[in-house]
């Protein structure tokens, strides 16, 4: 059939719906109405004379013709896009969007401190930061990017570095270290009160020490278990216990006095944040330039 101008809009609706398993998040991508992209979705299948999405109130998914169209469009569809940001490269003011999918940690201390130079450099680029300790699959949640400690990143992605190695340290209020004592060895924690962590893949996270060529985990007691460490460190600083945190999260604690560093000596380094992409798409100059200004303006070292 002979491809009309209107179909090739209605071609970036359903791939957007596709993706967003969504009327109402397309929407909001699309700058559409849900409404309107219901109605342009029907008249294209009935243009096509096949059903393309299967509706109910409460999700939508595609039909094994709409897996097929997907599969075939998407890749043409994403290469018209690249080649219409290529174009960016020959502006003197940049444009486009990029987003990205953002640890709650890297939020706040990578970057909160530079999104404010890059709103004021870049005024013409949109950007999106969804926040989440989640691990998700950034392609597949339309992502362009996300951000996670070195070591987690998956193989199938490509990574840059974006802070130096982080030091992991444990730290509680001294209201608590004077009423409950210090602990002198990772052993020593079974007898005190900790702030256990869930980390994104759901498991909860066995605290990790090394002194030398020793390695130790240890599965630390507690009654609370967070997700977030916003809201462990403030239960931290109320002397509710010991928590395990990335040093640079703690810096302006430790340096007030209103935590305090132990086992010191058993303290362990990893590498630090990176943010990764997919390595079967071109990097889209918004993310390209984000990616700069991290690494220009190094916010956790570098």
């Amino acid at each position: 059939m002979q491809l009309r101008r209107s179909d090739f809009a209605d071609l970036t609706y359903f791939l957007e719906i596709a993706r967003q398993r969504s009327f109402r998040r397309a929407g909001v991508e699309l700058g559409v109405g849900a409404s309107a992209l219901s109605h342009s979705m029907r008249a294209l299948e009935e243009r096509l004379g096949v059903r393309l999405l299967n509706r109910t109130s409460r999700s939508v998914t595609l039909t094994a013709a709409g897996e097929a169209l997907q599969a075939a469009i998407g890749e043409p569809y994403d290469a018209i896009g690249r080649a219409v940001d290529v174009l960016n490269r020959y502006r003197d003011d940049p444009m486009g969007r990029v987003r990205l999918s953002v640890p709650t940690d890297a939020a706040e201390h990578l970057v909160a401190p530079i999104i404010g130079t890059f709103l004021e450099r870049y005024p013409d680029v949109e950007i999106e930061i969804s926040v989440n300790n989640r691990l998700i699959d950034v392609v597949e949640s339309g992502f362009d990017a996300g951000i996670r400690y070195g070591g987690t990143v998956p193989e199938d992605m490509i990574a840059q570095r974006l802070s130096a190695d982080i030091r992991w340290v444990v730290v509680a209020a001294p209201a608590y270290l004077e009423r409950c004592g210090t602990p002198v060895t990772p052993h020593d924690l079974a007898r005190h009160a900790c702030v256990r962590i869930r980390i994104g893949d759901d498991r909860i996270y066995r605290w990790e020490f090394e002194r030398g060529d020793e390695r130790i985990e240890v599965d630390a007691p507690g009654a609370l278990l967070i997700d977030n460490g916003v809201i462990g460190l403030a239960a931290a600083r109320q002397g509710a216990g010991l928590i395990y945190v990335a040093e640079p999260m703690v810096r302006a604690d430790l340096a007030s006095g209103a935590l305090i560093t132990v086992l010191d000596d058993w303290s362990s380094t990893s590498p630090g944040y990176q943010i990764y992409y997919s390595s079967r798409r071109q990097v889209p100059n918004a993310l390209r330039l984000f990616i700069d200004l991290v690494r220009e303006l190094r916010p956790l070292g570098l």
